[in-house]
């Protein structure tokens, strides 16, 4: 496979900033439509933030020299790897500005999920983080804050108890502040934030549609958080909080869910794109679907509702209503 010097460039470039600062909004929207653009995005920015992190690691014993220096190339020839190379270096001097600006910061721990992929880390704190599938998180604990940025995707999180150290849980839609509970957020640019809270308490302090921070919002065990339409704080039966969490087991519910919602759930799950006509899109559909079993769910779909399931020559599927007799 040829190297791509551009979408490497790009890819350090997002890691550092990821890692050394709190997007504006802007950069947000800009790094949103950057991971959509190409699945191999999102695998590149979680390679270089992997990097960052080892290089942080093992320069650590180099921050009380006085000068580190760095060979000077003298080939004139090209060479297939100089891409790759400049793209290391430029997220290398990224981390090195970083190392000096803030001496005192822990190595962050990279966590990623592939699709169809999920995950469990234990912390060395104690809590744990479940990954669904295509989310990443960047990871950070010290003596006064545990601080987790989760770029897009869906996470659980079991936090132990420590009052002298938040438990702070950032993403581009807002942020989510504990000191131990446990607790799923679900952060994607097409849907707004969602916060599902299984016990203890949180606080979500989101973001409007300027960006800026709005009133936080005390959630207690039993609630969810939703930023879409006027009643943000909802009520959970003891089966709808199961069912909120239903992914943890590998399975997803649907309650009066329109078929091009429960079709963007599947495909972001598999990486595939799944699309329905108006009409088809527009339907209601509830049940119990196993994540893995994407060839189950569409063949549930034919026997439910009269409709047609086709992939294109480009891997796309599509949904659409039959004319009925």
């Amino acid at each position: 496979m040829i190297a791509d010097s551009k979408a490497d460039a790009t890819a350090s470039l997002w890691a550092a900033r990821l890692d050394g600062s709190t997007l504006t909004v802007e950069q947000r929207e800009a790094l949103d439509r950057w991971l959509a653009a190409d699945p191999q995005h999102r695998i590149l920015l979680s390679r270089y933030c992997q990097f960052g992190a080892d290089l942080e690691h093992a320069l650590s014993p180099l921050r009380s020299d006085a000068e580190i220096i760095a060979p000077t190339p003298t080939a004139r020839t090209r060479r297939p790897w100089r891409p790759i190379l400049l793209a290391g270096l430029a997220v290398a001097a990224a981390w090195l500005v970083l190392l000096v600006v803030l001496p005192d910061r822990a190595a962050p721990t990279q966590l990623a999920t592939r699709v169809g992929e999920r995950t469990t880390t234990v912390l060395d704190d104690g809590s744990t983080i479940e990954l669904n599938a295509q989310t990443a998180a960047v990871v950070s604990l010290n003596k006064t804050e545990r601080r987790v940025r989760l770029a897009q995707g869906q996470a659980f999180f079991d936090v132990k108890p420590d009052a002298a150290r938040p438990f702070i849980v950032e993403t581009p839609q807002g942020s989510v502040r504990v000191t131990g509970t446990r607790f799923d957020v679900r952060t994607d640019s097409s849907q707004p934030l969602e916060v599902v809270v299984a016990q203890g308490a949180v606080q979500v302090a989101a973001h409007d549609a300027g960006g800026a921070t709005t009133q936080p919002v005390q959630l207690a065990a039993g609630q969810r958080y939703s930023g879409a339409g006027s009643q943000r704080v909802i009520d959970l039966t003891a089966d709808e909080l199961a069912d909120a969490l239903a992914w943890r087991q590998g399975q997803i519910v649907f309650r009066e869910v329109l078929l091009r919602d429960a079709l963007a759930r599947f495909g972001r799950y598999h990486g595939r794109s799944l699309a329905a006509d108006p009409s088809a899109g527009a339907l209601r559909i509830g049940g119990r679907f196993s994540l893995d079993d994407l060839d189950g769910f569409l063949a549930a779909l034919e026997e439910i509702f009269p409709v047609e399931v086709s992939q294109n020559r480009n891997g796309t599927i599509h949904i659409r209503l039959l004319s009925r007799p």
